[in-house]
C-alpha cells in the first residue's frame, strides 16, 4: 500500500511512498486541508542522499504506532529541499534560532493558519536514545501544547516570526574607499582563519571561504595567518584525505573526523564542482602539487563516466549507503568505497600491498574495521601504486577503468539490488539536473579546462550548459529542475546566478566565443526582472508569483555548502559590466553591496561570498589583447580579471589593461602586460 508520494517525481519523496504515513507533498490542497481540520502541520525536510533522512525513513517514518498518531492529529508534508531550497531556508533559520545548530532531516511543527513554525528538530529515533526523546513522545507533547498552551503558543510564534522577518531585512551600510579595503581585510582574515586546520570536528570542504583566502593572499595582508600555506593545506586535505575516492575519483561530502579520513560518503554534485573550481586556481596560482591534477582528472572520469546523462547535464547526487548484497534488507553505509585487509591481501601482490600502506591501510582498518584509503604523501603516485588502484576499481565495478566508459545509475533500492552488476552494487543516483548544482560544475570544468589545458573538461562544461540553454526554458521563465527531460519548477536566485556566473565562466576560458556573454546578459534580464529587491537592493530567493507560500520572502546571503546567490549574482554583476560597458550593472552590484554591508560588518563569517564580490568591485580588470596573448592569460591567477579578445590595439602595443571606468596606458610588451594586469588586481 503505498502514499501520495509514489506519484512523486523526486527520488527523495518516493522513497517515502510505502511510509504508513499519509504524506502529502507541499501544495495548496495540504495547506487547505490542514486549516480545514486544524492540525498542525507536520513538515518533514531532506534529501535523496542524507543518510540520517534514510534512517529516519526506515525507523520512525515507519512505525505503525507513530504513523497511526501522526495522521490523527497532523497533517504530514515531505519536502525535498533540492526541489524547494526557498522553503528550507527559512525553516532551517527557524530550526537554528531554536536550538543553535542545524541539519538534516528538518522537522518542523507548523500553525497551520499562518505557518509559523512553533517547534523544530532534525533526527528523531523511535524510542528514547542519544539523548533525543522517542518520537511518539514528541508528538504527543507537541499537540497538547498545541491545543492548550495557545497564549504562550502566539508568543512564542511572535518572536520566531519577529527573528525572521529581521534577518530578512538589513540596515543599509555606507560606502568609503578606506573602509572597504580594512572590511576586505577583516573578510578575508576570517575565513583564512575558518579554513585553517581544526584538531577536532568533522571537516567541509568549506569552498566559499578557500576561495576568498586565496584570491586574498595576493594582497599580502598583515595577518597571524599565512594564507597560501593554509589554502595550499585546504588542497592537500581535499586531494589525499579519505574525502576523495582515490580509487574511483569523485569527493564526497565531508569527513567525520579532523583528520580528513573517513568520510560521509555520499557525492554531491556541488561540492565537486566547487573542489575542481578550487584545485584549479590553487594551480593556477603556483601551487603545482601533482596530487591536484590526479584529483582533478579522476574527478571528471567519475563525472563523465557516472554522473552525465545522455543528454549532457549532470545528476544531483549518489547515496552514502549502499547494498553489501541483492538479499541484503538496508544498504550499509561507506560500502561501495571500503576495503577490509583481508579483500586487499586477496587482490593485490604482497609488493603492492606494502605499496598500498603510503595509503591509511592497516589489518584493523580505520572505519568498522575497514579501510577508507587516505594518501600519508603528497607527489606523483608510483606505477605500482597506480596498478594497485587499478585493481581495485577493477574489483569494485567489475570492468577495468580503461574499458569502462560509462556505468549506469541505480535510481532507486530495487534497481540497485535487482541488477546484475559486474562488481560490487552501487549507490543509488539522483538523477534529476539542478541548474544551480549544474552550473557550479560547468563552472569548475570551464576554470580546469583553462589551467590544465583539457579540452575534455571544457567540451563536458559545454554540452551541459547548451542542455539548460535548449530545455529549462518555458513559456518564456527560466526553470529549475529537469526530471527525465521534464523541467519544473521556476528557477529561484541561485539557478540564475551560478549559471550566469557559468556561462561567464565557459566565456573567460574561450573568449572567443561570444554565445555565451550573450546568453549570460539575456538570463540576467530575466534574474533582474523578477527577483531584484527594489526597495532594499540584492536578489530575492524567489520571484513573487511564487512565494505567495513563504511566510518570508529572504534575498539569499549566507554561504552553506553552496555561495551565497546574491554573492555570486554581485560578481557577475561586475563581471558584465566590465564586458559590455554597461554601467548599469555596475549601479546594481553597488546597490547589492550596500544592501549587505551591514552583515559583512557584523558577521563576516557568514558570507566569504560577498566579500569575494566587494574584491571583484574594488579590483575589477579588463584586459583587450588578441586571441594569442589572451590564450597565454587564461591558466595564470587574476581573480578579479576578465578578457576581451580584440585586434583594434593601438600601434606597438600588445594588450590595454582597464579599470573600471578607466584604462591604463597600452602595454608595450608581454612584460609590461602582466606588470600592469598584477598591480591592477591590487590596486584598492
Amino acid at each position: 500500500m503505498t502514499n501520495r508520494l509514489a506519484e512523486a517525481k523526486s527520488l527523495y519523496l518516493r522513497k517515502h511512498a510505502e511510509n504508513p504515513i499519509d504524506w502529502w507533498s507541499w501544495c495548496d490542497e495540504a495547506l487547505a486541508t490542514a486549516r480545514a481540520q486544524n492540525k498542525p502541520i507536520f513538515l518533514s525536510i531532506g534529501y535523496s542522499s542524507c543518510h540520517w533522512c534514510t534512517v529516519m525513513e526506515g525507523e520512525a517514518f515507519s512505525d505503525i504506532a507513530i504513523a497511526d498518531y501522526m495522521n490523527a492529529n497532523y497533517l504530514p508534508i515531505k519536502v525535498d529541499r533540492e526541489e524547494r531550497p526557498d522553503l528550507d531556508s527559512i525553516y532551517m533559520q527557524a530550526l537554528q534560532m531554536m536550538s543553535g545548530q542545524g541539519g538534516w532531516p528538518l522537522n518542523v511543527f507548523l500553525s497551520p493558519e499562518d505557518l509559523v513554525p512553533f517547534y523544530a528538530g532534525t533526527y528523531f529515533p523511535v524510542d528514547p536514545r542519544y539523548g533525543r526523546p522517542g518520537f511518539l513522545q514528541v508528538l504527543q507533547a507537541l499537540r497538547r501544547y498545541y491545543d492548550t498552551e495557545k497564549a504562550e503558543l502566539q508568543q512564542r510564534k511572535a518572536l520566531i516570526i519577529e527573528s525572521l522577518l529581521t534577518s530578512a531585512v538589513l540596515q543599509d551600510g555606507t560606502t568609503d574607499e578606506l573602509e572597504d579595503h580594512e572590511l576586505l581585510r577583516q573578510g578575508w582574515e576570517t575565513s583564512t582563519g575558518i579554513i585553517t586546520p581544526s584538531q577536532s570536528g568533522n571537516s567541509f570542504p568549506m569552498i566559499p571561504y578557500a576561495e576568498l583566502a586565496l584570491g586574498g593572499t595576493r594582497f599580502n595582508f598583515e595577518s597571524r595567518y599565512d594564507g597560501k600555506q593554509v589554502c595550499t593545506q585546504r588542497g592537500l586535505d581535499l586531494a589525499l584525505g579519505g574525502i576523495y575516492d582515490h580509487v574511483g575519483g569523485g569527493f564526497h561530502r565531508y569527513t567525520v573526523d579532523a583528520t580528513w579520513t573517513v568520510p560521509h560518503f555520499e557525492k554531491m554534485l556541488y561540492d565537486n564542482g566547487q573542489i575542481v573550481e578550487y584545485i584549479a586556481s590553487l594551480w593556477s596560482a603556483g601551487v603545482q602539487e601533482a596530487a591536484f591534477e590526479r584529483a582533478v582528472a579522476g574527478t571528471v572520469q567519475w563525472l563523465k563516466r557516472e554522473m552525465t546523462a545522455p543528454e549532457g547535464y549532470f545528476y544531483a547526487a549518489q547515496d552514502a549507503d549502499s547494498f553489501i548484497e541483492p538479499t541484503a534488507v538496508e544498504p550499509e553505509e561507506g560500502a561501495f568505497y571500503v576495503w577490509s585487509y583481508s579483500e586487499l591481501q586477496e587482490l593485490l601482490t604482497p609488493e603492492e600491498l606494502r605499496e598500498l600502506e603510503q595509503f591509511t591501510v592497516t589489518p584493523n582498518g580505520n572505519f568498522e574495521g575497514r579501510n577508507v584509503l587516505q594518501r600519508r604523501y603528497s607527489g606523483q603516485l608510483s606505477a605500482t601504486l597506480e596498478t594497485s588502484l587499478s585493481k581495485l576499481f577493477t574489483a569494485r565495478y567489475g570492468v577495468s577503468s580503461e574499458s569502462l566508459e560509462t556505468f549506469p545509475p541505480a535510481r532507486n533500492n530495487q534497481e540497485a539490488k535487482s541488477t546484475n552488476w559486474p562488481g560490487r552494487i552501487p549507490s543509488v543516483t539522483d538523477t534529476k539536473m539542478i541548474v544551480a548544482w549544474n552550473s557550479l560544475m560547468i563552472s569548475g570544468l570551464a576554470k580546469a579546462a583553462g589551467v590544465f589545458q583539457e579540452p575534455l573538461y571544457l567540451e563536458l562544461a559545454a554540452r551541459a550548459a547548451n542542455f539548460i540553454l535548449e530545455n529549462q526554458f518555458v513559456d518564456g521563465r527560466f526553470h529549475r529542475l529537469n526530471y527525465q527531460g521534464e523541467p519544473t519548477v521556476l528557477a529561484q536566485s541561485e539557478d540564475y546566478a551560478f549559471f550566469i556566473k557559468a556561462l561567464l565562466d565557459l566565456q573567460a576560458s574561450n573568449p572567443e566565443h561570444k554565445q555565451w556573454l550573450e546568453k549570460a546578459i539575456a538570463i540576467q534580464d530575466e534574474f533582474n526582472e523578477f527577483l531584484w529587491s527594489v526597495e532594499l537592493g540584492g536578489y530575492y530567493n524567489t520571484s513573487s508569483g511564487s512565494s505567495q507560500d513563504l511566510i518570508v520572502r529572504e534575498r539569499s546571503y549566507v554561504d552553506n555548502a553552496t555561495p551565497s546567490a546574491n554573492g555570486i549574482a554581485i560578481a557577475n554583476l561586475v563581471r558584465l559590466a566590465l564586458l559590455t560597458d554597461n554601467l548599469d550593472y555596475l549601479d546594481l552590484a553597488e546597490l547589492g553591496l550596500k544592501a549587505f554591508r551591514s552583515v559583512m560588518h557584523r558577521a563576516p563569517q557568514a558570507c566569504p561570498s560577498l566579500f569575494t564580490a566587494l574584491d571583484w568591485y574594488r579590483n575589477s580588470t579588463l584586459i583587450r589583447s588578441t586571441t594569442e596573448q589572451i590564450n597565454s592569460l587564461i591558466p595564470k591567477f587574476l581573480p578579479t580579471a576578465v578578457f576581451a579578445i580584440t585586434s583594434d590595439l593601438p600601434e606597438g602595443s600588445v594588450g590595454l589593461v582597464c579599470q573600471g571606468l578607466k584604462c591604463l596606458a597600452p602595454a608595450e610588451n608581454v612584460e609590461h602586460l602582466l606588470q600592469q594586469v598584477q598591480k591592477s588586481q591590487v590596486r584598492a
